[in-house]
């Protein structure tokens, strides 16, 4: 069918036309109409009544409620949109203010809340507690002082003694009322701004497949978000529920218990739930084949310019619903150091099945756990290019890449953790990075599967055997080693990374600090497509996520490198010598000098 440019034009014209803006504002009635005047109360009737097109407009205010969208968009350019008003603060929060405190003793008071308060989800009797987790006995739920949270006591005893470094709150859930004890040092909580967990989720459709939505500028903030394992539904902060072509961006999200965004897969019934074993995991990705999982279907999402911070799990997570997307411009930070949530699955961005994601230009520090991105298992075609990170103290520092056999590319990052890069795979690119840490290469028995070229269908399955590395024109604080490999492996136009390498922060951001080797007199190569060549096991291409070649002709900035004789590491036509160079917030006119 031949559709001519006129009456295309007339559709997408019609579809303009026929759009709307509602209005949402602490002001307003939800029988209103939703009009700039006559705005709704609440943010989820005007989710009940947008269709594919429409805007709602959010002004001013904190709303308590967890949006639950019954429907997306169609496609790209006709996408329902949820916006915070142009320099309004609007702040959407998963808590409830609590007052009626009684005063127990010394620091401790205590609320007495009737189980109904909470509906279908009481997050003080939730435990943290899913496949792959280490329960601890804490729960999802939270006390909240002036917006920040306090520590969950096992015991009642402790919360009942004088308040130390960390107060401290205890629940008991009875039949019919939970009783909280809580400590507030010097405060008494009915007159200050004390809330406790109500909603697991802000932001979250409880249906699959509503896609096409915008989620722009808001505070989303602490949610009792549960466990939610690599095999299970991932409920997160914000999450996309199994969906297509959301885009996040613009937001301050915090404050969540396990995860903050959530880019996850469904809930399996529990007959076909597969016992927690790489196998397991396996079975569960041919079952997701079954239900649909395809470029088509799932991910695609865009997350970019958010900045999340304390959330205990993960700042970003996604099980095979992340496939296609782009994790861009957001700064990740505080995630996963209190200790509250623990086991596999967290650290900063933790991705799984995410074939041809783009993790690009993001700030990633101050990350416990595991690391700061962890790409685990069957993230083929992957790009993580021209991040920032530093001060990743999880055992496998800023980048684990598990699992994977290729192609996977790594390019002109900074990473400066003590824990650099830990890789149990084959088929890696690393190439124009800053690499101040330990590298750690390993091989690992367990079979996982690799795919065709940009597609998730299962190819077959592999062992980690380890190899078929290629590590081009990176500045290394200490040499790689291979080790032993039943897979070849290069090296080229790498340089040593002189000690005294210091990142700063300042008040107009951070600042790195290094010496460019006035010794190093290399002729180095471009990186092409052509020079990385395939990768062994999966018998794909370096190539980028749409197919074409790969030509890495620019650094950290975006500044073209030079064609003739590229320069080692993130910055290129750096002079032997001492420089100091603005590295976040991050633009093309980047502050860069050399210090006599």
């Amino acid at each position: 069918m031949r559709i001519s440019v006129t009456a295309l034009s007339i559709t997408l014209t019609t579809c303009i036309l026929n759009a709307a803006e509602y209005h949402v504002a602490t002001t307003g009635l939800d029988i209103n109409d939703g009009s700039v005047d006559t705005p709704f109360l609440t943010i989820q009737c005007a989710a009940n009544v947008a269709q594919p097109g429409d805007t709602i407009t959010v002004h001013d205010g904190i709303y308590r409620e967890c949006v639950n969208p019954p429907r997306g968009g169609t496609s790209d350019t006709n996408r329902i949109t949820y916006q915070a008003a142009p320099g309004e603060k609007v702040v959407i929060t998963g808590t409830e203010l609590r007052k009626g405190w009684e005063k127990v003793g010394g620091n401790t008071w205590k609320v007495v809340v009737p189980n109904r308060y909470f509906g279908d989800f009481n997050p003080f009797s939730h435990k943290i507690q899913g496949e792959w987790s280490e329960p601890t006995g804490r729960h999802a739920a939270s006390v909240y002082l002036n917006g920040e949270w306090l520590e969950e006591s096992l015991m009642l005893d402790p919360v009942l003694k004088p308040a130390g470094k960390s107060p401290l709150w205890f629940a008991e859930v009875g039949g019919h009322n939970t009783t909280i004890w809580a400590q507030f040092p010097g405060v008494n909580p009915n007159e200050a701004d004390v809330e406790i967990s109500k909603r697991q989720s802000v932001f979250y459709p409880s249906k699959t497949g509503i896609n096409h939505i915008t989620v722009r500028g808001f505070e989303l903030c602490r949610a009792a978000t549960p466990w939610g394992g690599a095999m299970s539904e991932q409920v997160g902060l914000i999450g996309t529920h199994w969906s297509k072509g959301w885009i996040i961006e613009n937001n301050h999200i915090h404050h969540s218990m396990c995860k903050g965004v959530s880019l996850g897969r469904y809930e399996l019934p529990v007959a076909e739930i597969p016992p927690v074993s790489a196998p397991g995991f396996v079975k569960s990705m041919e079952l997701a084949l079954r239900d649909g999982w395809s470029k088509e279907k799932v991910g695609s999402h865009i997350v970019r310019n958010n900045r999340i911070h304390h959330c205990e799990k993960n700042a970003i997570h996604g099980s095979l619903g992340a496939a296609f997307s782009e994790i861009s411009g957001n700064e990740v930070h505080d995630i996963a150091l209190t200790g509250w949530v623990r086991g596999p699955d967290t650290g900063g961005i933790k991705f799984l099945g995410s074939v041809d994601v783009v993790i690009r230009n993001n700030h990633i520090h101050h990350c416990g756990a595991f690391s700061g991105l962890w790409l685990d298992w069957s993230c083929q075609g992957a790009l993580v290019e021209g991040n920032l990170f530093h001060n990743n103290s999880g055992h496998h520092g800023d980048l684990f890449l598990e699992m994977q056999h290729g192609p996977l590319l790594i390019v002109n990052n900074i990473l400066l953790s003590r824990y650099s890069l830990n890789v149990n795979s084959e088929g890696m690119a690393i190439v124009h990075n800053l690499i101040a840490g330990r590298i750690r290469l390993f091989s690992d028995p367990r079979e996982t599967p690799f795919h065709p070229p940009h597609a998730v269908s299962i190819e077959g399955l592999y062992a980690a055997c380890g190899g078929d590395h290629r590590f081009y024109n990176n500045l290394l604080q200490s040499p790689v080693d291979f080790g032993t490999s039943r897979l070849s492996s290069v090296e080229a136009g790498n340089a040593i990374l002189p000690k005294g390498t210091v990142l700063t922060r300042e008040p107009e951001g951070w600042r790195l600090s290094l010496t460019a080797d006035s010794t190093d007199s290399s002729q180095r190569k471009i990186v092409t497509t052509d020079l990385l060549g395939t990768a062994i096991v999966s018998s794909c291409t370096f190539e980028n996520v749409d197919g074409s070649p790969i030509t890495i002709d620019t650094d950290y900035f975006g500044k073209p490198r030079d064609p003739a004789n590229p320069g080692a590491g993130p910055f290129d036509g750096l002079k032997p010598g001492r420089h100091e160079i603005k590295v976040w917030p991050k633009n093309t006119q980047h502050s860069q000098k050399k210090r006599q």
